[in-house]
């Protein structure tokens, strides 16, 4: 019991000066990497709405609704830009994901996603050059959201 009443005060002594140190190695950052963002702008020329909503109700959804299943993905969603001015997209698609795949799950992904469409490259570039006719990507972005460190 002496030796503990001891030790005590040498073992809190020890503590004053360890916690500091172990306060330090932590960061300070008050963030934690999330999900990542894909935010791509579309210009759809007059007269062409119809056009691209349909695309997009249809196999675009198909695409993003069968990468969700498999777990490619998190989530995704399709943005109007109700005013947009001069220059601005008209619409916003956007995709999430947590994180990156290896390059031969990429190829996985790809033989996967031409199966489930029912198309081969040649049909789906195709398919884009077509809409190309009416729609422009204006813009593309990769955003990573932050999560608040609790």
């Amino acid at each position: 019991m002496k030796t503990a009443r001891l030790l005590a005060p040498l073992v809190a002594a020890t503590m004053a000066f360890a916690c500091p140190q172990l306060a330090m190695a932590q960061s300070e950052w008050p963030f934690v990497s999330g999900e990542y963002v894909e935010v791509s702008g579309i210009e759809i020329d007059d007269g062409h709405g119809l056009d691209y909503a349909n695309h997009l109700a249809g196999m675009w959804r198909k695409g993003q609704a069968f990468a969700m299943e498999q777990g490619w993905i998190t989530g995704y969603e399709v943005l109007i830009n109700s005013f947009p001015r001069k220059g601005e997209p008209d619409v916003y698609l956007m995709t999430r994901w947590t994180e990156w795949e290896t390059p031969e799950e990429e190829e996985a992904r790809a033989e996967a996603y031409r199966r489930h469409m029912a198309m081969t490259e040649s049909e789906m570039q195709s398919a884009s050059g077509d809409r190309a006719e009416y729609r422009t990507v204006a813009s593309s972005i990769l955003l990573r959201s932050m999560k608040f460190r609790d």
